[in-house]
């Protein structure tokens, strides 16, 4: 009798878990944002006291340093968020097919993201890194794309669906929230018009992959893409958020760097091609959606 009363206990406590997310809106994408950054915060401040302890100097001196310095952080969130996902029973939503088509003028974001990756990749001084710590660096992308996108382009772009929002404010909304996660920098003192300018080019990718996850159907495509963009950004230029000795040529870093630019200012033209909205009648027990065409 007592484990029924301890099973319909626990089975309240979930449904009225989700029962609050699954109504989404806007002010819930932005708690659930702000609820990651805090946790990412302190995931950080612990790791740097605990296992970080060791990285010292350059972060791309040794394998172990990318991983213990910049990688655990952002991986441990990368579960904690899919862990979150879980527990809603968001799996297919985020995962599945999109449920809104997109069109074909959006494989112009795909080009954009592809091209300075393949640039960067040709500018890289492959001779300053040893193998090791050139696939600690993919490893790292790796775990940047899963997380990012998944509480980006994953979570906050179901909540905003849920709270009934056209895909336009959505495509917005869920950029907006990507470019403030890295105004975040500013906590480790980085200078403020940098971190000014990378919540404005992140805000401008941010639309980009948001593209990407409509016209390929799919949030993978958006990961796999940004997983390529960081780690090939961090070997071309030698160092996070600015260059290094060891930097590539520089011809080719600047002409890659021309699409910081782009980004953003094509982002906010694409915004005003953006039509339809997610039909917002769901089956919360299995996450179905169905899509209106645009």
């Amino acid at each position: 009798m007592a484990d029924t009363t301890d099973r319909r206990l626990r089975a309240g406590t979930d449904n009225g878990w989700r029962r609050f997310w699954d109504r989404g809106g806007w002010w819930r994408a932005v708690l659930a944002v702000v609820a990651y950054l805090a946790v990412y915060t302190g995931v950080g401040w612990l790791s740097a006291h605990t296992v970080g302890r060791g990285v010292t100097g350059d972060i791309l001196s040794s394998p172990g340093n990318v991983v213990l310095g910049l990688a655990l952080p952002i991986l441990v969130m990368g579960i904690l968020t899919l862990a979150f996902v879980r527990s809603l029973g968001w799996q297919r939503e985020v995962f599945g097919r999109q449920p809104i088509a997109g069109r074909g003028w959006m494989w112009i974001a795909v080009a954009l993201l592809l091209v300075p990756v393949v640039v960067r990749v040709v500018a890289t001084n492959w001779s300053a890194y040893s193998v090791a710590v050139v696939f600690a660096v993919l490893f790292l992308g790796l775990c940047i794309g899963f997380t990012e996108e998944l509480i980006a382009r994953g979570v906050a772009v179901t909540l905003l669906r849920r709270g009934h929002h056209s895909e336009r404010v959505v495509a917005l909304l869920s950029s907006l929230l990507f470019g403030l996660m890295h105004a975040t920098n500013a906590i480790s003192g980085a200078n403020p018009l940098t971190v000014l300018l990378t919540v404005v080019y992140t805000f401008g990718i941010g639309v980009m992959l948001y593209l990407s996850m409509r016209v390929t159907g799919s949030i993978v495509p958006a990961i796999l893409l940004h997983a390529a963009t960081d780690p090939t950004t961090i070997l071309a230029t030698g160092g996070i958020d600015g260059q290094s000795a060891t930097s590539g040529g520089a011809g080719l870093i600047a002409f890659a760097g021309v699409f910081n630019i782009l980004y953003p200012v094509l982002g906010l033209l694409a915004l005003f091609l953006i039509k339809g909205c997610v039909d917002a009648r769901r089956d919360v027990d299995d996450a179905a959606s169905v899509g209106q065409g645009v």
